[in-house]
């Protein structure tokens, strides 16, 4: 078996008038994420990681902020892009490592509804998406609350062979 590992980031602007979307769950909270899409971070960070693992560029590649087709776009519809391009190319995901660093709201009520969303859409069990949360400790950006980040590191497996030179 081969295997290929991905690391993703994202950060995204706190603003009002604009939802709160992680992971593909609506958030109630005052603020939302600014972005061409909904702007959810942590699906981002994880699409960032799938690509990486292959070499395939980031999300801006293929979804760019200059396309108005993709101006509040569903980040879940934007994933399953992105798994079939892995998928077309022989490899299928062992696991997700990722983490959410805000400082407000509180997440932990949430991340069994985010683990659901993302591993439906992955064709996954959701014991193999793991999201954790946690804060900056309200140094920095996202400690003032001006933005959320995430992180994400994906393991990608295939049974192909590969070429070596």
């Amino acid at each position: 078996m081969n295997i290929k590992i991905g690391n993703g980031y994202d950060i995204h602007r706190l603003v009002v008038d604009r939802p709160l979307i992680l992971g593909g769950v609506k958030i109630d909270h005052e603020l939302g994420l600014l972005g061409h899409s909904d702007a959810d971070v942590l699906t981002h960070a994880i699409m960032d990681a799938m690509l990486g693992a292959l070499s395939l560029g980031d999300i801006g590649h293929y979804f760019p902020p200059t396309d108005s087709q993709w101006a509040g776009a569903d980040s879940l519809v934007l994933l399953g892009k992105v798994h079939q391009l892995i998928q077309e190319r022989g490899w299928q995901i062992n696991n997700i490592d990722s983490v959410v660093v805000a400082e407000r709201p509180k997440l932990k009520p949430h991340l069994q509804n985010m683990r659901t969303q993302l591993s439906s859409v992955l064709e996954l069990e959701p014991e193999q998406v793991s999201i954790k949360a946690t804060t900056n400790e309200k140094l920095g950006p996202i400690g003032r609350e001006e933005g959320i980040a995430a992180h994400a590191v994906v393991l990608l497996a295939s049974s192909i062979p590969t070429c070596i030179y």
